[in-house]
Formats: structure tokens, sequence, C-alpha cells
């Protein structure tokens, strides 16, 4: 990664925070982005059910629902990704790096859309019909269709990380460095996506699966049905 792309994912991070302050600022703007994200995780959790009682996807299914769908407060990982981006191999390897500045973008990408929608929302209140409207009352198909291939970047990461036999091992022993760099954050997330997709033995069907009913989705959302 060079420095300009490292500068450029560290104004996509500056670009979160700057988000954050605006909803800190705006209490009812705030109410609606948790609200949303809520709902939106309820979404993806009934859009995948049958994944989620899968014993082979239901690992993937939920990891993809705490750390990409979540309303969570990522605060903490986001200035570790800060961290890293900047210092890029100075612990972890290329393969990795690569995977948290997808991450990043994603998380970025993801929180602004996020608050475009929320400014279209009456209410907390989110149902189907007011996230539908918020949806095309925000727009941009382009940076839904970039959310989609970002997440699905992420996924196919961590899936090819899981054939590098060696990375395991360096990913355990990086536990303690990380822990003391303050990147411990960072590392559950690395080490929990890795052992969740190495246990499910290839991610390409569960993949296409997520790309498929997305793409679906978000077709449905914009032309109203």
């Amino acid at each position: 990664m060079d420095d300009l792309t490292a500068e450029s994912l560290l104004n996509e991070l500056r670009a979160v925070d700057a988000e954050r302050a605006r909803r800190t600022a705006d209490a009812s703007l705030d109410a609606r982005v948790q609200a949303l994200k809520t709902w939106q995780q309820r979404r993806f959790a009934d859009t995948y059910a049958d994944l989620l009682a899968h014993p082979r996807y239901e690992a993937a299914t939920q990891f993809f629902l705490q750390e990409l769908y979540g309303p969570q407060d990522y605060r903490q990982r986001d200035a570790q990704f800060a961290r890293v981006i900047p210092t890029l191999t100075r612990l972890f390897p290329d393969e990795v790096v690569d995977t948290v500045a997808k991450l990043a973008r994603l998380h970025a990408l993801s929180e602004r859309l996020d608050t475009c929608m929320a400014e279209h929302l009456p209410s907390p209140a989110v149902d189907t019909a007011a996230y539908g409207a918020a949806w095309r009352a925000c727009g941009e198909p382009a940076s839904r269709q970039q959310q989609i291939d970002l997440t699905l970047a992420v996924g196919q990461a961590l899936d090819r990380l899981t054939r590098k036999p060696l990375l395991r091992q360096s990913l355990r022993l990086m536990r303690g460095p990380a822990q003391m760099a303050g990147l411990g954050a960072l590392q559950h997330f690395l080490e929990t996506g890795f052992d969740t997709f190495r246990a499910m033995r290839g991610a390409n069907e569960f993949l296409e699966t997520v790309r498929q009913r997305e793409d679906a989705l978000a077709r449905a959302l914009f032309a109203g049905v």
C-alpha cells in the first residue's frame, strides 16, 4: 500500500469521526442513526435466517451480523485502523493490512450512507416503508453497489487468509504485541474472522448467496417494491 492510498484511508476514517461529531451534536439524528443500524441488523438476520440455522454457515453469518451490520460502537477499532494504516506492516503482514484497508473503506462508506438515510427518516420508529423511502431519498446507487462489493471483498480477503498455513500461528504470536500496542480490538477482529472462515472450509457459496440477496434487495428498494 503506497503513501497516497494510506492517506486516502486515513481521510475516510477522519470522515467517520466527523459523522460521529455531527451526530453527537444532534441527539435526534443520533437516535435515528442508531435505530437505523438496529433495524438493518434485524433485517440481515431475517434475510439470512437459513444461513444462521446452517451448521456450516452459522458462524460466518454471525460474524457478518456482528462485525459489519451491527449497531455497535466501533470507535476503538477505528482508532486502531488509523494506527495500522500509516505504519503498514510494522506488526501485521501485507495480506492482513490489505484486509484492514478494505474493512476501513467499507466502514467509512457505510457510516456516511447511514447518516444520509437517517436524515430522511421522520423518527427513530423505523419500519419497512420508512426504510425504503429513506433509501430512495438518499439514492447513490453506485455507492450502494460499492458497499456490497466491499462487504464481499472483506469476506474474500478473510477466506484467502485461511489458505496461508503459517498465518494463524503468526496472528497468535502477534496477540501480545498487538495488545501492548493498543491494537486489541483489531487483533480480535482478525483472529475471529480467520477462525470463522477457516471453519467454513470455503466461502464461495456463502459469499455468492450474500451477493445475490443484497443485489436483489438493493434493486427492490430502489424500485420501491
